[in-house]
């Protein structure tokens, strides 16, 4: 199956690395092994542990260091990007947690009502630990997690929305935010409400040493947890190909035919896509990609799950979005490079649709 050997040459890559010289490699560096010893000095010592998750792999991005950690109350496994996942499946997914006693709550960092909505679920739960004996006049929260589930958009959210008194909105102190895994260096605090004190602490995304299971490689590198550079974007586009060609989801862009494009493209949108052509973000030029996509599968009359035959349409989508997303055609390598970083971020924006790459444990009935 053409999924499962390309999840093979991502595992192979990114075990490579580990094994290699990780200075080097930039996979486990120094810096991260550094970063590793401080935040599990601090768990035993902070009154709330939030362990962030991307929605899309609840499982591929648990935090390894928590998984020897219990279900406790003081251990809240936060489900961030909301918005790019399947929300029937992230409902699904909360139900898993909620049936092995862990407390878990949805959230999409840059949606300001959501993140009032979680706010008000910390102070409620800082107000039971109040009651349960808790003395200290502050507390504080660390945010933990691997690279690039947004730990430091999720503290400035937090940050913003918890600034209570007018002397604090004066002086608003910022994480690092970055699009590009591993950015966050240090560990740092935010103050998130007052009346009682309440802090949270920004820490490094953190890897383990080595990751065995290729699949969660596979999905690591496709949300952008892993550099692109370290893999290869032309290999994780396959990837992101197959699934979504095994999707029914490209049925919802039936709609997107050439003729209809052009009789609904309103004449400001060909002007803007005649003068930015390299912007793929813009809507006409989105919707060019989704046109693209849906004929050349709905076209496809061979069957997904031979190797060949994916490849060989994976290949033919591949040639159509030259086009689609404006990137000259030439006999250059870094022409197909292109196009496969411009459609990897569509998809890790949400312009592909919403997708949820785990699915829940089988469960062992022996």
């Amino acid at each position: 199956m053409a999924a499962a050997t390309l999840m093979r040459k991502i595992g192979t890559a990114i075990n490579e690395l580990a094994a290699g010289n990780r200075i080097s490699s930039g996979w486990y560096d120094a810096h991260m092994a550094a970063a590793s010893r401080a935040v599990a000095e601090r768990i035993p010592l902070v009154d709330f542990v939030l362990e962030v998750r991307d929605a899309r792999i609840p499982m591929s991005s648990e935090y390894e260091m928590m998984k020897n950690h219990p279900p406790s109350s003081k251990r809240i496994i936060v489900l961030n990007k909301t918005d790019l996942a399947d929300q029937l499946q992230t409902e699904v997914w909360t139900r898993y947690f909620e049936d092995h006693n862990c407390i878990s709550y949805c959230v999409n960092s840059h949606n300001k009502e959501n993140i009032r909505e979680f706010l008000n679920f910390l102070q409620s739960r800082v107000r039971e630990l109040k009651r349960s004996g808790h003395s200290s006049h502050a507390t504080t929260m660390m945010l933990v997690g691997i690279p690039n589930v947004g730990k430091s958009a999720l503290a400035n959210s937090l940050h913003q929305i918890g600034r209570i008194s007018a002397a604090e909105k004066g002086k608003l102190k910022h994480a690092v935010v970055s699009s590009q895994p591993g950015e966050t260096k240090n560990i740092s605090s935010l103050k998130i409400a007052s009346h009682p004190n309440v802090y949270v602490l920004d820490t490094p995304g953190i890897f383990p040493p080595k990751i065995d299971n290729i699949e969660v490689c596979s999905k690591l590198a496709l949300t952008g947890a892993i550099r692109d550079i370290l893999v290869g974007e032309h290999v994780i586009v396959q990837y992101l190909l197959t699934i979504v060609n095994s999707s029914v989801k490209y049925k919802k862009w039936a709609n997107l035919s050439a003729s209809s494009l052009e009789c609904s493209t309103p004449s400001s949108l060909e002007k803007q896509k005649r003068r930015y052509p390299s912007d793929h973000t813009q809507d006409i030029i989105v919707n060019e990609v989704r046109r693209s996509l849906f004929e050349t599968r709905s076209s496809f009359d061979g069957n997904l799950e031979d190797e060949k035959d994916m490849g060989s349409l994976i290949e033919t989508q591949l040639h159509t979005l030259h086009k689609a997303l404006h990137v000259p055609m030439d006999f250059c390598n870094s022409t197909t490079i292109k196009v496969a970083s411009k459609l990897l971020n569509l998809y890790r924006t949400g312009r592909l649709g919403r997708y949820t790459l785990d699915s829940l444990p089988l469960v062992n009935t022996q």
